[in-house]
C-alpha cells in the first residue's frame, strides 16, 4: 500500500515538498552557467582569430613599407655582394607579403587564419588587389635584374605610386576588422546581461517559493521541539541517577575485563591495604593460601619487614596517579622474585577509593640482565688484560730493538774504533813505508766508521722525516738500503707534490714501511722490492711489493694472533697502523711474493 503525504514524518514531508522546485531552480542556474561559459569560450576563440587577423593585416602595412625601402636601397651605389644580400631579403619580404595577402582573403592553416566571409571586407580586398598586384609585379621585375645592372626608375615609381593607396586601403580594412570585433563584443555583453537577469530571477523565485516557506516550517518545527524538550527534561532528571549508577558499574566491569585480558598477575585492595581479590596465578607465585588473603597485601607480597612498610606507604599515598615499581620480594618459600608492578588508583561510585595492582614476573629478565652485565664486565677485563699483554710485548720489542742497536754499535762501530786505536798506536814514524800503509788503512777504516755511524743514525731517526716529510724519507730509505744490501729496492711516488701529515702518522707509516722492506730482505730473500705511494680523496696508500718466497697467510695470522716468535714483526706493524686509525692488508702466497698495503685516511 502506498503511503500518502500525511503519513510521512515531518522531515520527509518537508523534503518532498521542496525537492521538485529546488531541483528545477538548480537546473536553471546550472543551465545559465553552462550557456554563459559556451558563449564566452566561443567569443574568446573568435577574438583570438580576429586578433590574429588584425595583427597580420597591420603587418601588411609594415611589409609594404619594408619592400619599398629595400628597393630604394638597390639604387644607392654599393658592391655586388651587398646588392645580392638586399635582393635576398627583398625576395623573402615579397614572399611573406604575398602569402599574408592571400591568407587574409582565403585563409591559411599554417598561420592560423580562416577564410574571410564578410562581404564588406572582401569588397575592400577586391578594391586593393590591383594596387597590390602592381607592386608585386614591379618588385618581381626588379628582382629579375642581375646585381650588376641598375634598377629601372619606372619600376620604382610604380611601387611608390601604389604604396600610399595600398596603405590607405589597408588602414580601412584594419578598421573594418576592429568594428566587426566591437560588434561581436557588444552582442556578447547583451547576451551576458540576459543570462545574469535570468539567474537573478531564478534566485528570487527560490527565495519566494522555497526558502521563505521552508523557514516558516523550520520555525514551527523548532517550536514543537522546544515544547517536547521541556517535557523530556522532567523525565530525564528522574532517570539520570539510574543512568549514572549504570555507567559506574559499566566502568568497573571494563576495568576488570582489562585486568583479566592483559595481566595474569593481578590483585585489588581497599584503601586500608586489605585484599579484595587476587588471581590464582598470583597466589601460586607467592605460595599463599586462602587464609593468607585475610592479611594486608603488603604482608602477602613479601616477608621482608622493610619492604612491607614501603609497600604500605605506596598503597596508602598513591591516590591520583598510576605508579610503576620494579621490586624484588621474598616469598614464604625464601624465593627471590622480581616483579614489575603497576599501581592503579580506582574511584568507586560509593566515593571509596581502592587500588588495582597489575604485576609481571621479570625474574628471568633480571637474571639474564645480570648475566649480560657479568659478560660485559668479563669482556672488558679480558680486553684490558690483552692490552696489558700487548703493551708488555711492545716494551719487550723495544728492548730487543735497543739490544740489536747496541749489538750493531758494539760489533760494528766499536770494533772499528778499537782497530782504529790499535793502528794509531802501532804507527812508527821512523818506518815511513809501513806508516804510509797504515795511514791509508786508517783512512779506509775511518770511511767505514763514518758509514756505520750514518747507518746506525739513519736506522734510529732519519733526519729527512722531520725536516722534509714522509715522501723524501721513504725515498732516502730505499736508496740507502739498496746501497747497503745490493738489492733492487725502488721507490715510486705517484703524487704530484710533497704532502705533509701528522708527525705521529708519518713516524708510524715510515716504521711500518721500513719493517716491511727489512722482512722482505731478511726472511723472504727478495731481490726486487718496489715501494709505491699514492694519495687521492684524502687517502694515503703505501704499497710494498717483493718477489720473495712468500708465506702462508693462515699460518702467519695464527702466529700474529698468538704473539708467537716469527709473527712479532707483523704484530708490531698491525699495532702501529691501528694506533693511527689506519688499515693494513697483507697478501702473499708461497713462491709468489708478498704485497703489503697500508691505507691511512687524513682528516680535512
Amino acid at each position: 500500500m502506498n503511503k500518502t503525504k500525511r503519513e510521512y514524518p515531518l522531515d520527509i514531508a518537508t523534503f518532498l515538498r521542496i525537492q521538485k522546485w529546488y531541483l528545477l531552480a538548480l537546473a536553471g542556474i546550472a543551465l545559465t552557467i553552462i550557456v554563459a561559459q559556451l558563449l564566452i569560450q566561443s567569443h574568446l576563440s573568435s577574438q583570438l582569430g580576429d586578433s590574429r587577423i588584425i595583427n597580420v593585416a597591420g603587418r601588411q602595412r609594415a611589409y609594404s613599407q619594408k619592400l619599398v625601402k629595400e628597393v630604394l636601397l638597390l639604387k644607392e651605389p654599393s658592391s655586388v655582394a651587398e646588392k645580392e644580400a638586399i635582393l635576398k631579403n627583398l625576395k623573402q619580404t615579397l614572399n611573406i607579403w604575398k602569402i599574408s595577402h592571400y591568407a587574409l582573403q582565403f585563409g591559411n592553416d599554417s598561420i592560423g587564419i580562416e577564410q574571410e566571409t564578410h562581404e564588406d571586407i572582401l569588397a575592400l580586398f577586391k578594391k586593393i588587389s590591383p594596387y597590390h598586384n602592381a607592386m608585386v609585379k614591379a618588385t618581381e621585375t626588379i628582382i629579375s635584374y642581375s646585381p650588376e645592372k641598375s634598377v629601372l626608375q619606372k619600376d620604382i615609381q610604380t611601387l611608390i605610386a601604389n604604396e600610399s593607396i595600398f596603405l590607405n586601403l589597408m588602414d580601412t580594412i584594419v578598421n573594418e576588422y576592429d568594428v566587426r570585433s566591437k560588434k561581436q563584443l557588444e552582442n556578447l555583453k547583451f547576451k551576458e546581461y540576459l543570462l545574469v537577469s535570468f539567474s537573478l530571477l531564478i534566485l528570487i523565485l527560490e527565495i519566494i517559493l522555497i526558502f521563505k516557506p521552508l523557514s516558516f516550517q523550520i520555525k514551527k518545527t523548532i517550536s514543537k521541539l522546544m515544547k517536547n524538550q521541556l517535557e523530556a527534561d522532567g523525565k530525564n532528571q528522574k532517570i539520570q541517577h539510574l543512568f549514572e549508577e549504570k555507567e559506574k558499574s559499566l566502568q568497573e566491569l571494563q576495568e576488570l575485563n582489562f585486568v583479566i585480558d592483559n595481566a595474569a598477575l593481578f590483585a585489588s585492595t581497599k584503601n586500608d591495604g586489605s585484599i579484595v581479590f587476587m588471581s590464582k596465578k598470583f597466589q601460586e607465585l607467592l605460595a599463599c593460601s586462602d587464609k593468607d588473603l585475610l592479611k594486608p597485601l603488603s604482608e602477602v607480597l613479601t616477608t621482608n619487614e622493610g619492604q612491607q612498610e614501603y609497600l604500605k606507604e605506596v598503597l596508602k599515598n598513591n591516590r591520583n596517579t598510576i605508579r610503576s615499581e620494579e621490586l624484588c620480594i621474598g616469598t614464604k618459600n625464601k624465593d627471590a622474585i622480581w616483579l614489575d608492578m603497576s599501581i592503579i588508583p580506582l574511584n568507586q561510585y560509593n566515593q571509596k577509593q581502592s587500588v588495582l595492582l597489575l604485576c609481571s614476573n621479570i625474574t628471568e629478565r633480571k637474571r639474564n640482565q645480570a648475566k649480560v652485565e657479568e659478560l660485559i664486565k668479563q669482556n672488558f677485563e679480558d680486553k684490558i688484560l690483552q692490552k696489558k699483554i700487548q703493551a708488555s710485548q711492545i716494551v719487550e720489542g723495544q728492548e730487543e730493538e735497543r739490544k740489536r742497536i747496541a749489538k750493531d754499535i758494539h760489533d760494528g762501530i766499536g770494533q772499528m774504533l778499537t782497530a782504529l786505536k790499535f793502528n794509531i798506536e802501532s804507527i812508527n814514524l821512523e818506518n815511513k813505508e809501513k806508516t804510509s800503509e797504515k795511514i791509508a788503512y786508517l783512512k779506509t777504516l775511518c770511511s767505514d766508521l763514518i758509514k756505520g755511524v750514518r747507518t746506525a743514525t739513519f736506522n734510529l731517526t732519519p733526519p729527512e722525516l722531520k725536516d722534509h716529510g714522509l715522501f723524501p724519507a721513504l725515498q732516502k730509505m730505499t736508496l740507502e738500503l739498496a746501497k747497503l744490501t745490493g738489492k733492487n729496492i725502488l721507490f715510486e711516488n705517484k703524487t704530484n707534490e710533497n704532502i705533509r701529515f701528522d708527525s705521529l702518522a708519518e713516524t708510524n707509516i715510515y716504521r711500518v714501511s721500513q719493517e716491511a722492506i727489512n722482512n722482505a730482505i731478511k726472511y723472504a730473500n727478495a731481490n726486487y722490492i718496489l715501494l709505491s705511494i699514492s694519495y687521492s680523496d684524502s687517502i694515503l696508500s703505501v704499497v710494498i711489493d717483493d718477489d720473495g718466497k712468500g708465506f702462508d697467510e693462515a699460518f702467519i695470522a695464527e702466529k700474529v694472533k698468538n704473539n708467537s716468535e716469527g709473527g712479532m714483526g707483523l704484530f708490531y706493524m698491525k699495532e702501529r697502523v691501528s694506533y693511527i686509525n689506519g688499515r693494513l692488508f697483507i697478501s702473499s702466497q708461497p713462491g709468489r711474493g708478498t704485497r703489503i698495503t697500508l691505507n691511512y685516511t687524513t682528516s680535512e
